[in-house]
């Protein structure tokens, strides 16, 4: 299982010295529409000052929920306008999920072209909304591996992937081992891991790891000893550390 429904994105280190949340960063839900007309919902964070690089935020399982909502809005807070998706506009229409939604049946109907499709309206949203110059794409648990993946999809014009705690193997969802991927990758692509993760191992790490520098792609591999899946929660205050480095890692690579 990923984030519990009441989880909370870590806040933003305060050495950053990033301005408070609020003063335009708040979220708002809105609809796009996919490449095959499909209408899905999306929570889109502005920063006020604008900026030259826009996030696509791919969540876990859950779909679209109060965590990537206000994820959107602490990397606006940071400066880049940012949106996140929801999966499931083809199968449960759309709005924001609540905590009795039954997201398994949905999860299994997704397919990687799809979900690459809905990431592709995000992207020009940013492109055409925000006016960003370039896209990255953020994935956590089941969106940790669609982002992976993404970096393979060349039509997406993305300029970097970053995945948190994705599968690296063949999973339960239908989705493919990223290595397996690799050859087709384009980077950079950031991966960060917790080392505790009873389901992702330091093997796979190392096999993914492998896998991207015989494919000759530029890439950076992080795990934090300790940390379980789903790490990057602000309720793990013993993770607390390893979060505040997450964040910087992930504003460093966008830089």
């Amino acid at each position: 299982m990923c984030f519990a429904y009441d989880s909370l994105p870590p806040d933003l280190p305060a050495d950053l010295g990033l301005p408070p949340l609020g003063g335009g960063a708040a979220a708002e839900l809105i609809e796009l529409e996919s490449a095959d007309g499909t209408r899905f919902s999306a929570a889109l964070a502005r920063t006020p000052g604008g900026s030259d690089l826009g996030v696509v935020i791919l969540p876990d399982v859950r779909g679209l929920y109060r965590f990537y909502t206000e994820l959107a809005e602490r990397f606006a807070q940071a400066g880049h306008d940012a949106i996140a998706i929801d999966y499931f506009g083809r199968t449960a229409g759309t709005g924001e999920r609540d905590e009795d939604f039954d997201y398994w049946p949905h999860v299994m109907e997704t397919r990687v072209e799809l979900v690459q499709a809905d990431a592709a309206a995000a992207a020009a949203a940013l492109r055409e909304r925000a006016g960003v110059q370039r896209v990255a794409v953020v994935g956590f648990c089941f969106g940790g591996t669609q982002a992976f993946l993404a970096a393979a999809n060349p039509d997406l014009g993305l300029d970097r992937v970053v995945g948190f705690y994705g599968s690296l193997e063949n999973s339960r969802t239908g989705l493919p081992s990223p290595a397996d991927w690799a050859p087709r990758m384009h980077g950079p692509v950031l991966g960060l891991f917790g080392g505790a993760d009873e389901h992702i191992l330091p093997e796979h790490v190392a096999d993914f790891d492998q896998a991207l520098t015989g494919a000759g792609v530029e890439h950076e591999l992080v795990t934090y000893r300790g940390a379980p899946h789903s790490f990057f929660d602000r309720r793990y205050a013993e993770h607390a550390d390893a979060c505040a480095d997450a964040w910087r890692r992930v504003l460093g690579f966008f830089a």
